[in-house]
């Protein structure tokens, strides 16, 4: 008996021996890792997603991309439910604002990239879960936006900036040249804004215009042409320095469009960015309009249906900087709000994992705007205007990273659209939102 049971002892010893190295093999560490770590990705339950709409041309949903991600998802993990809060995009950032000061937060949000959310009590830390080759996969802008104090605080899901759309057909109508590979100066600019804005009925009254642009917090459509001139909002040091000549000029440049060349319409400066689009896309009464790069696939499509007008993407006009320029916050990334369950979290940045795959980010065209890994560089292969675009995000600023800066956007936007409706010259706004600036920096200290 002994000897029989000593016989298999040596069989089990030798099987073992035998089938280890075979098992590692298999089964290397990392899918053992792997293995082990789905005892923490086993969390069942819901977690709340708030984010803004973005136009989905294959549904015509404002929210059909990030939807179908979210199916997709959740039929791969059963028991997980993503439940998405809709945000708008005129009271969306008060209301994230309120829930950050009551504690009634989300558990993914997209504010990954605003300085103010960037610290542990508010936003996990996500290096641990991303390795070296994991960060090289996204382009260097992308991971820079979601970074401080050396810190990944979320996850970058697509880029996009601001251009200036041209109604070509206007252009051709008034026999205006477009700008040469989309560039121009700012006088070169003007000269054509010029030649677009004229009376059409003979009534005394301008029917047509060359310009216009919304002005309000969140939205960069004009700054192109305020910072043309070389001014910084804030510098290296995170210290505010948009006064002095550079800053009066560049906004000068943009009250002499309304003042002096009288290329805008009269109420430029009280028009909100629905007037605005509705003035360039709808009536087609104004020439160029700076916005954001959504608006190339509705052009588009409007175009091809016979219904629009032809369109062409340039630069921003050139100013004493020598080099076209737009400020834009143009990294949209997602954040995960503090979790007190490790296994929720695990779950958070695997579907934050799951909607920045490589196939999704080539279904980005459906959004109009770019994807944040290189390796994904060809989903506009065929369109002119948008590939045109994407070269712009290389002369892109992103906006400040400042603790104030939400409340230092208001004070900026406010002055230029008194500057922008004659109530104050370029230099009175220019100081007076640097006195006030100041003064908030007083109160912090």
């Amino acid at each position: 008996m002994k000897k029989i049971c000593k016989i298999a002892i040596a069989v089990i010893l030798i099987v073992f021996i035998i089938m280890w190295p075979i098992y590692v093999f298999i089964y290397k560490p990392a899918k053992i890792e792997e293995m082990n770590n789905k005892k923490s990705e086993e969390w069942k339950g819901v977690i709340q997603l708030w984010d803004f709409p973005r136009v989905d041309s294959k549904t015509g949903s404002r929210y059909g991309w990030i939807q179908d991600k979210i199916r997709k998802f959740e039929r791969q993990n059963p028991g997980v439910f993503i439940e998405l809060v809709p945000l708008d995009w005129k009271k969306g950032p008060n209301k994230l604002e309120v829930a950050l000061k009551t504690g009634n937060l989300p558990d993914i949000a997209p504010i990954a990239t605003e300085y103010i959310y960037m610290n542990e009590s508010i936003l996990e830390p996500l290096d641990a879960y991303f390795t070296k080759d994991e960060l090289k996969e996204f382009k260097f802008l992308a991971i820079n936006a979601v970074t401080k104090d050396e810190k990944m605080w979320g996850v970058p899901f697509m880029m996009t900036t601001y251009s200036m759309f041209l109604n070509a057909d206007l252009f051709r109508e008034r026999g205006v040249d477009l700008p040469l590979d989309g560039n121009w100066t700012y006088e070169e600019f003007v000269e054509k804004m010029k030649a677009l804005t004229w009376d059409d009925n003979g009534d005394g009254d301008l029917d047509y215009f060359g310009f216009v642009s919304p002005i309000k917090p969140d939205f960069y459509n004009l700054w192109g042409i305020i910072l043309s001139d070389g001014a910084e909002i804030v510098n290296e040091r995170g210290e505010y320095t948009f006064y002095g000549e550079k800053a009066i000029s560049g906004l000068q440049k943009a009250v002499d469009l309304k003042y002096k060349y009288n290329v805008t319409p009269e109420d430029f400066g009280l028009y909100d960015e629905n007037e605005s689009w509705n003035l360039f896309f709808n009536q087609r009464k104004v020439a160029v309009y700076p916005t954001d790069s959504w608006a190339a696939k509705i052009l588009a499509d409007k175009y091809q249906s016979g219904e629009g007008f032809e369109y062409v993407v340039a630069n921003y006009p050139i100013g004493y900087r020598r080099l076209p320029i737009s400020l834009n916050n143009s990294v949209s990334a997602y954040g995960i709000l503090k979790q007190e369950d490790k296994g929720k979290l695990d779950m958070c940045v695997k579907f934050l994992k799951f909607i920045t795959r490589d196939n999704y980010q080539k279904e980005l065209e459906r959004l109009g705007v770019f994807p944040v890994k290189s390796a994904i560089n060809d989903i506009y292969i065929d369109d002119h205007n948008m590939r045109k675009i994407e070269d712009c995000l290389s002369y892109t600023i992103p906006l400040p990273k400042h603790r104030e800066w939400n409340e230092i956007d208001r004070i900026l936007q406010n002055q230029i659209r008194l500057a922008i409706i004659g109530e104050k010259t370029a230099e009175e706004a220019i100081e007076e939102a640097r006195r006030q600036v100041m003064q908030l920096s007083r109160k912090d200290k």
